[in-house]
Order: C-alpha cells, then structure tokens, then sequence
C-alpha cells in the first residue's frame, strides 16, 4: 500500500467533473477510477439517447429528461470522489496524531531514562501509568566545565555524551551534530570537551 498524503477534495471534484474517472486517478484509487469512467460511458452509450449527445456535441440544450442519467453518474462520481478525499484526510491527519502520540512517548520515555541513569529518584522508566512525569531538559542540571574524569560532565552523565548548546538535550559525542536539534555542534565552545 502506498504512502498517504494530503489531497485536495476540490481539486479531485473538479477532475472528476472534466473527466470521469480523473478524480479517482488523482486519489490513487485506480480501480475506482477505472469503474467511474466506464459506469459513466456506459450510462451514456446505453441510457442516453444518441440524438441528445448530437445536441450536446453540437452545443445545442438537449431535454433534461434525455441527459438525466448521464448527469447523475456524473454527480455520483463527483460525490465519490468528494467524500473520497476527505476520508483519505481524515485518515491521514489520524495516522499524523497517532505518529505523534507515538513520539511523543518515546520522547517522555527517554526523557524518564535519562533521569533514572542520572540517579533522580521516583521517576518510572517504562512511562507506566504510576510514572512521575520526567525530568524536563530546561530543568537538568548545566554542564560543569572542569578537567575530571567525566570529561567536565555532570554526575551521573556518561563521558560520551555531551550537551547541546541550542536544544540543550543530550547527544552522542562521538557526532558533530545534535541528533535532536540538526544544529552542529562546535568543539571551540566548549560542547565537545
């Protein structure tokens, strides 16, 4: 299955009404696409009278009661394709929550392991549902500059890891970039020492 992304329903209704079936392609539903574009030529071949598409080529107002069920395909396709769009939006605003939720999570969970590893006490690591909420970064300690054995790192915090002078989250020192932040990180001061 494809990656869903964002359409645009007027965009689809409006391809739809230009050519049956073009609103479907646009979505992606080929298979829908397909059966809209031979629903609709087969209303008009075989419900639509030959004399009211002359007219209509001709540009000339055939009865209503002649083009009717050609109109109505139509309008269903439209219609289909319309409420084809907003489910696909819908589904893909559901999957960029739940994407979210999802980081979200992860964020809190490994904010609550840093704060276990650092030695803070009544903080749950798993995030379970008896979990204090987890140390935020603003409210960590600030790194000490000084020559011992951790590298001028707080207690607690393992000498290869440094903080990020722009985020202030934590980073691997052996990188010259915060994975969090994308920001560099630059050894004149005093990030990598």
């Amino acid at each position: 299955m494809s990656e869903i992304r964002r359409r645009r329903p007027w965009l689809a209704v409006l391809l739809a009404l230009l050519i049956s079936g073009l609103g479907h392609a646009y979505l992606r539903r080929w298979a829908r696409a397909f059966g809209w574009y031979v629903a609709i030529t087969a209303t008009l071949v075989f419900l639509v009278p030959d004399a009211a598409v002359d007219k209509l080529l001709a540009r000339e107002a055939p009865p209503i009661a002649d083009i009717a069920p050609g109109l109505l395909a139509v309008l269903a396709s439209v219609v289909d394709a319309y409420v084809l769009a907003v489910r696909n939006n819908r589904r893909y605003d559901r999957k960029q929550r739940t994407a979210d939720r999802r980081m979200d999570r992860a964020g809190t969970r490994s904010a609550g392991t840093d704060a276990v590893e650092t030695g803070d006490p009544g903080v749950d690591p798993t995030g379970g549902a008896d979990a204090e909420p987890a140390v935020r970064d603003d409210e960590r300690p600030a790194m000490r500059t000084g020559s011992d054995d951790t590298g001028g790192k707080p207690p607690g915090m393992a000498p290869d890891t440094v903080e990020c002078p722009h985020c202030g989250k934590r980073t691997d020192a052996e990188l010259d970039f915060c994975h969090w932040c994308t920001e560099p990180l630059d050894a004149t001061n005093g990030s990598l020492g």
